[in-house]
C-alpha cells in the first residue's frame, strides 16, 4: 500500500464516510486524514488494528524476555522444571 494514494483531507472524509469505511472494510485498507494540510489521524480496518496489537504484543514478550536474559534473570530448563514440580506437590 502507497500512503501518498491514501491520503485525502477531512473534507472528503465527511462527503464520502460511508464510501470510505466501505473500502477501507473490503480492501483492509489504511487511510490518512488531514486536517489544514496536516496528518491527523488513520483510519484502519479493524481486522487489521486488530492483527497490528497482537504483533505489537508479541514484540513486548520478546523484549521483556531478552531483558531478563541480558539482566541474568533466567534458569536452567531442570531448574525451572524442578520448581514447577515442587510448586505442583504443595498443591492440595
Amino acid at each position: 500500500m502507497k500512503y501518498s494514494e491514501s491520503v485525502k483531507p477531512i473534507s472528503y472524509f465527511k462527503a464520502h464516510a460511508s464510501e470510505v469505511i466501505n473500502r477501507i472494510s473490503e480492501n483492509r485498507d489504511t487511510m490518512i486524514i488531514t486536517q489544514n494540510g496536516e496528518a491527523r489521524v488513520v483510519l484502519q480496518d479493524i481486522k487489521v488494528f486488530e492483527e497490528f496489537q497482537e504483533s505489537l504484543a508479541l514484540l513486548k514478550i520478546l523484549a521483556l524476555g531478552n531483558n531478563d536474559y541480558v539482566e541474568g534473570r533466567v534458569s536452567s530448563l531442570d531448574e525451572s522444571f524442578s520448581r514447577i514440580r515442587a510448586s505442583l506437590k504443595e498443591t492440595p
